[in-house]
């Protein structure tokens, strides 16, 4: 109930997250209308998509790593920023990530997309923003590291893999869900460019 008072979207977003992919588990037919369809979109039809393909998820691992993502950051981001600003990194980010998919793919009738890593992924990036020397850790290397460090090591990650990688993972959404995370950020509250650089400065001072 704490949560849910003091940070009710990051809340909602993750509990109705969990359910809405649950159910999808036991129902083939709800990922037939949730799942971004970019050969759809980019004709404009399923255009709700770019939203609801970030409520559902593939199998267990999928959501789990979701959320747990989502459980570190998400509350602490609300807690700093505000809720409507959460909401504006967390959607934006979500829509976001998933044009260069629809654009990149909008001839090929069997690609599909899903789940809310874009989204998440803009919410961890607009959270180094403001901890940029919290410490993370690369699954599955057991040594944390700064996030400041962290973040390029990912985007870096991000792109090598979309080129490179045969895992069915759209990495190019983690990669553009974070630049709209930090984005999206800096133009939702006032004074985070001032104060990621008086973070690094205190840190080297």
């Amino acid at each position: 109930m704490e949560y849910l008072i003091h940070t009710p979207v990051a809340s909602i977003i993750f509990l109705f997250t969990i359910v809405t992919s649950i159910y999808a588990f036991n129902d083939n037919g709800l990922y037939g209308k949730f799942m971004l369809h970019p050969y759809s979109v980019s004709r404009r039809y399923k255009v709700y998509t770019l939203i609801t393909s970030g409520l559902i998820h593939a199998d267990w691992m999928h959501l789990i790593f979701n959320m747990m993502t989502f459980f570190f950051f998400a509350f602490q981001l609300e807690a700093m920023i505000g809720s409507w600003q959460f909401g504006a990194v967390y959607f934006l980010s979500l829509i976001l990530s998933d044009i260069p998919s629809v654009m990149k793919h909008k001839n090929d009738m069997w690609y599909n997309s899903l789940g809310a890593s874009g989204a998440i992924s803009g919410v961890l990036f607009s959270f180094i923003l403001f901890q940029p020397f919290s410490s993370m850790m690369i699954f599955p290397i057991p040594i944390r590291i700064w996030a400041i460090i962290f973040g390029p090591l990912y985007l870096v990650y991000c792109v090598y893999a979309s080129k490179n990688a045969r895992d069915h993972i759209n990495h190019d959404a983690h990669f553009f869900g974070a630049l709209a995370g930090m984005i999206v950020t800096v133009l939702v509250v006032p004074g985070t460019i001032p104060h990621f650089i008086g973070q690094l400065l205190a840190k080297i001072g």
